[in-house]
């Protein structure tokens, strides 16, 4: 239990953003925004940090999650719970399917993420391709959702605070399980995880299918929120660079480094919407900033000092008793 009590206090802290925000609907929105994107890096960092499965399909993936449970609600009339599990589904079907490639062709870091990133251009090209199905480039109005709390910007906030926070614990029960033993052996050394006994294949397709599930269902969720979704709401330009960014300057395959580079990179995107036209030249001078400061992450980085202060404090105190 004690393992659990970072995310408690991690949804403690968030649990108090609406009573800062709550009178702004703007703000508000950008404070969901930040949610939905921590559950996006919590779900990369479980297929790319523990198993260096370099997705570049992140948007993609929610994307089919998104416009599955669209249409399967809106258009076929399926109940809102039946068109979120399904639309998981197809979204961790085609994550899995991506990993189960990989494998059985022995495919490296590099050209999983070319293969990746082929699927999320074709995704794009699909979706303003079927315009009768998916609106094309004018976008998709979701009618499912409306009337509820998940249209209402506090009660949404919490909803997607309540996925960030299983999307945590799911993560910590793996770290602490033989599934997590074996995510580490394989991160660290794929040959020595393969001497030791450990069915690479496997565990590589389980991050796949249970990391793009959780993207699916991510994107779902904010599909019924939102009550509109376009090609450009889960382009690889708005949604992937951000993900990789935060989740390699959090700490690649920590519980909270999501969480950390996902509250920073919001903060950073709030404060600089008054720049105007110099917004993203600002944006990549602090990211720039960010890496040469924390090379491996902030979390990593943040323990090292913690460890050195310990150090010291407990160097002093055995000087002090001799």
């Amino acid at each position: 239990m004690r393992s659990l009590v970072p995310i408690a206090l991690t949804a403690a802290a968030l649990a108090l953003v609406p009573l800062w925000l709550s009178d702004s609907d703007f703000r508000m929105g950008l404070a969901l925004e930040g949610l939905l994107f921590t559950a996006y890096a919590i779900a990369f960092n479980l297929i790319f940090g523990s198993t260096k499965q370099l997705f570049l399909c992140v948007g993609a993936l929610a994307g089919v999650g998104g416009y599955t449970a669209a249409i399967l609600a809106d258009r076929v009339g399926l109940p809102m719970l039946l068109a979120l599990v399904l639309a998981a589904g197809a979204a961790a079907v085609t994550g899995g399917l991506f990993s189960w490639v990989a494998v059985r062709r022995s495919l490296d870091v590099i050209f999983t993420g070319i293969i990746t990133l082929t699927f999320s251009l074709a995704f794009q090209n699909l979706i303003l391709g079927q315009r009768n199905l998916t609106g094309g480039e004018t976008g998709l109005l979701v009618d499912t959702g409306a009337g509820t709390i998940l249209r209402e910007p506090v009660p949404a906030y919490y909803v997607f605070l309540g996925i960030v926070v299983t999307y945590l614990v799911v993560f910590r029960l793996l770290q602490r399980s033989h599934v997590g033993w074996a995510f580490r052996a394989l991160r660290d050394d794929e040959v020595a995880a393969e001497l030791a006994g450990v069915n690479v294949p496997r565990y590589r397709i389980y991050a796949g299918l249970v990391g793009s599930g959780m993207l699916g269902l991510a994107g779902a969720f904010f599909a019924f929120t939102e009550g509109f979704i376009s090609a450009s709401t889960f382009s690889f330009g708005h949604v992937d660079i951000r993900v990789l960014v935060m989740v390699v300057f959090g700490g690649l395959g920590t519980l909270l480094g999501p969480v950390l580079g996902a509250t920073v990179f919001s903060v950073i995107d709030e404060v600089l919407i008054g720049v105007g036209q110099l917004r993203q030249v600002v944006y990549g001078l602090v990211v720039i900033a960010f890496f040469v400061g924390f090379k491996h992450g902030l979390v990593p980085a943040i323990e090292t000092l913690v460890r050195t202060i310990a150090g010291r404090m407990g160097a002093r105190i055995g000087t002090k008793g001799d």
